[in-house]
């Protein structure tokens, strides 16, 4: 036993003794898993995570997954083998991880879930993410305003279809969660109507929050309800976030629909291509994640393991991963659309006007 825990202490040393001069040191390194390049979101997120890690003096090892778990897996094995001292991971899977987490765990591998959480391990130190909950809230509220929900009957319904995200992405529960604790009354009091009765988590998700699969099953919906213009009037798709709601745009354009009889479409992100929707009429709102905040929120938080200092959470009893709750630090998210898009997104410098043209 004394010799178990002399390793353990020798461990913390090391870890500790590694990080002590962060800022200075830069041949520690951190490891930054982000699961796709497919979605912009990502780009940028694992963009601004090296270049505030590095700032900051860190040498970083910034992996991207192709949606792919076992090649996560890989990428996460080499940067503990590497001599990575904390890893930041936006898992493709949360529940995908555990053995080579376990390893890390043994080697003294401080873990930030980033964005996702980290499912059934106790080897995740932290989470950092949004309020998620709030992204589904903020959603669902908007459809309330926009559709004048509080003001109508089971006589005079609105149509509306249901798109969240991936499976395996926790996320989703929080997004599509909040989402439903707003609009499920108006389901129950027939206020808002589903025709093809898609109102479950699972009957709504989108595998890989694929922009594809997403304009698919947008096309199946439309075919089978007879939606259109001309048609079964449909009134708005709730989509927890910009990919999924880009797809269900396609399909909708194709159905015929323009900005003038457009129905009203959520997102999450304001994704390029989406507020350029936002713009042209074909996407209502999109809820805006500063990465950047978000990203700078995890160097302080690697930044303050280094030094053996407390670490910044907001949130201790939210996140239970199936295994511990984990201590996190939720960032603020913001509604978007074409009425405030410049101040939220050119003015702040998140882009250049030219991108959304």
């Amino acid at each position: 036993m004394k010799k178990i825990i002399c390793a353990l202490l020798i461990l913390s040393m090391v870890f500790c003794g590694a990080f002590a001069n962060g800022k200075r040191d830069s041949k520690v390194k951190v490891g930054v898993s982000m699961p796709t390049k497919d979605l912009q979101r990502w780009n940028q997120d694992g963009d601004y995570m090296k270049a505030g890690l590095e700032k900051a003096g860190y040498t970083v090892d910034l992996q991207y997954a192709a949606n792919d778990i076992n090649t996560q897996v890989s990428q996460l094995e080499n940067m503990i083998t590497s001599g990575c001292k904390a890893l930041v991971i936006a898992a493709i899977d949360g529940s995908s991880l555990s053995n080579v987490l376990a390893t890390a765990k043994k080697k003294n591998v401080k873990v930030i879930a980033y964005d996702r959480l980290i499912m059934d391990t106790d080897a995740v130190s932290y989470y950092a993410t949004f309020d998620n909950y709030k992204v589904g809230t903020l959603q669902g509220d908007y459809l309330v305003e926009k559709l004048g929900l509080k003001n109508r009957s089971a006589s005079d319904p609105v149509y509306m279809e249901f798109f969240t995200g991936d499976p395996g992405d926790n996320n989703i529960n929080f997004f599509f969660g909040g989402a439903m604790d707003v609009l499920k009354p108006y389901l129950d009091k027939g206020v808002i109507k589903c025709l093809s009765g898609q109102t479950a988590k699972a009957q709504a998700a989108t595998l890989e929050w694929s922009t594809a699969r997403a304009q698919d099953r947008m096309e199946n919906l439309i075919t089978s309800n007879k939606y259109g213009p001309k048609g079964q009037k449909l009134d708005a798709v709730y989509c927890s976030n910009d990919s999924t709601a880009q797809g269900v745009t396609q399909a909708l354009l194709s159905a015929g629909y323009t900005a003038a009889n457009f129905p009203v479409i959520t997102g999450q992100d304001c994704d390029i291509t989406s507020v350029k929707n936002m713009i042209k009429g074909t996407q209502s709102m999109s809820v805006f994640k500063d990465t950047r905040t978000l990203a700078a929120q995890v160097v302080k938080m690697v930044e303050a393991i280094a030094a053996g200092k407390e670490v910044p959470v907001n949130d201790t009893s939210t996140y239970n991963n199936n295994v511990k709750v984990v201590p996190s630090f939720l960032c603020e998210p913001v509604f978007g659309d074409v009425n405030n898009y410049k101040a939220l997104l050119i003015d702040t410098g998140y882009y250049k006007e030219s991108e959304l043209k």
